[in-house]
């Protein structure tokens, strides 16, 4: 029998590649539990001690049904092959292991290769052609979508396409793609399938924190039960968290006069974060309805300095003028502004509103300090920032959802306070903004220092036409307004 003893010399005789998955997933399993063999610690837990077990037992036994046994005499053989003759008897057929990779969420490519198959056969407007492409090239130069991914080609085959008939669409088209086309696509979305595991995960957090939900709650519950019975969760890397969820379940569908089911808000931040959420605060109500992290925070992780330092953070990909100015900041990064009156304040923000939508999505530019007039006219026409991703307005809208970047001029005729733009950006997650504010005689902004303190840019503009940056991704850089 295989322990823990002997474990690691066993494996060492073992052509790991060539077990089936479920054994490799143990294998890999026993192996970050212990580190390579350097620590059980983990053992001494009855959890993971019961699936380790579980996994030794059947390495053996698949190791033992491997061996070759001894050649037979002729006359054994003869006779096994009589009695064979005799009981002919049909077999049940063996489950096939699926060969679908498992994964946590589907690749973000996979997103546009499902909108672009079921494209076929519909008839688009130029608008629906471009709002397509505008969220296609949103993630790729959001870093979404890189040029290492497996799915580059059809990536590119997409956005060609969508480009082509766009340019030469004078109003609504028909869709129809190729045959080979439409299998080759729906192949490649085939190919990975949602880990079970977190399949159930995210059904158990859509419960989370409502009442009325212990009919439901019930079901999984079953689902649950039945999963485990086929050993699907056996060698699963979720096993714990998934084995924890079972028994909170089993207690809210046992205990009368418990409403809603609850999880500690860090536990839930872990389970979010195997799901690829952040993990963020989207709204203003309360932390232990949601995640209990604060806008701008992450999953709760302690990481050794070393891994940290090689972590590679996602960021937009400014270039030209504005990185030499800004730097490259981060998705949802904010800025602000401010400078006498006629220094160029709002010529260099609608210039930057211009640059931001020709490279990196829809901007909304909030001009409630001159409105919709002439002199803003005249600013976009100098500047040569019209552009169909470019959207102007004299108010601030409920609803941002729909834009990347929102500019705010400015923040002192809007009547916003530090916690009013605090709201507006937990509201908004993953979008940028820019605050341009009004200043004083002697050039100080008006308004709280906790503007200041609360922004990640700061550009100040000491003279006509020349700005000066202070922020986190590129300190000290200058700009020519008018330039």
């Amino acid at each position: 029998m295989i322990t823990t003893d002997n474990y690691f010399d066993y494996i060492k005789k073992i052509n790991i590649s060539s077990l089936p998955e479920n054994l490799k997933k143990g294998h890999e399993f026993v192996d970050k539990a212990t580190r390579g063999g350097s620590s059980w610690e983990a053992y001494k837990s009855d959890k993971i001690r019961e699936v380790m077990d579980t996994y030794f037992k059947k390495l053996y036994e698949h190791t033992q049904e491997k061996k070759v046994s001894r050649p037979e005499s002729s006359k054994a053989k003869k006779e096994t092959v009589q009695k064979e003759k005799k009981t002919i008897h049909k077999e049940k057929p063996q489950p096939v292991e699926s060969t679908k990779r498992q994964v946590e969420h589907f690749p973000e490519e996979f997103k546009f290769i499902r909108r672009f198959v079921n494209m076929n056969g519909k008839t688009k407007t130029a608008d629906q052609i471009w709002n397509f492409l505008t969220a296609l090239q949103r993630s790729i130069t959001e870093r979404r979508i890189t040029k290492s991914s497996p799915y580059k080609k059809e990536i590119d085959f997409i956005q060609d396409a969508l480009i082509r008939n766009y340019n030469s669409m004078k109003g609504k088209i028909k869709v129809s793609l190729q045959e080979k086309t439409i299998l080759d696509f729906k192949k490649i979305l085939g190919e990975e399938m949602i880990n079970p595991s977190v399949q159930f995960i995210k059904k158990f957090i859509r419960l989370h924190g409502k009442v009325g939900v212990k009919e439901k709650a019930k079901k999984l519950l079953d689902a649950m039960n039945r999963a485990m019975k086929r050993g699907i969760f056996t060698q699963d890397k979720y096993f714990t968290h998934l084995n924890n969820l079972h028994k909170r379940l089993e207690k809210f569908v046992k205990t009368p006069g418990v409403k809603s089911l609850s999880i500690e808000s860090a536990e839930l931040n872990g389970l979010k974060g195997i799901l690829g959420e952040c993990g963020c605060m989207h709204d203003d109500r309360k932390a232990e309805n949601l995640s209990g992290i604060e806008y701008g925070g992450r999953s709760p992780k302690i990481m050794n300095s070393m891994d940290f330092a090689t972590l590679q953070f996602k960021t937009i990909g400014f270039k030209d003028k504005w990185k030499s100015f800004i730097g490259d900041p981060t998705p949802g990064f904010s800025m602000m502004v401010y400078a006498k009156p006629k220094m160029g304040k709002s010529y260099l923000c609608v210039d930057f509103a211009g640059y931001l939508a020709r490279n990196h999505g829809r901007v909304l530019y909030v001009a409630r300090e001159e409105g919709l007039d002439y002199t803003l006219q005249q600013k976009l026409n100098d500047k040569a920032v019209k552009h169909p991703n470019l959207f102007v307005s004299s108010y601030l809208p409920e609803e941002l959802a729909e834009y990347d970047f929102i500019i705010l001029d400015s923040v002192n005729k809007l009547g916003l306070s530090p916690k009013d733009l605090e709201i507006l950006r937990r509201k908004n997650p993953g979008k940028s903004f820019v605050f341009v504010f009004q200043t004083t005689k002697e050039g100080v902004f008006r308004g709280n220092n906790e503007f200041q303190h609360d922004v990640d840019v700061v550009v100040d503009i000491p003279e006509k036409g020349k700005a000066v940056q202070f922020g986190r991704f590129n300190q000290g850089g200058e700009m020519r307004i008018f330039q």
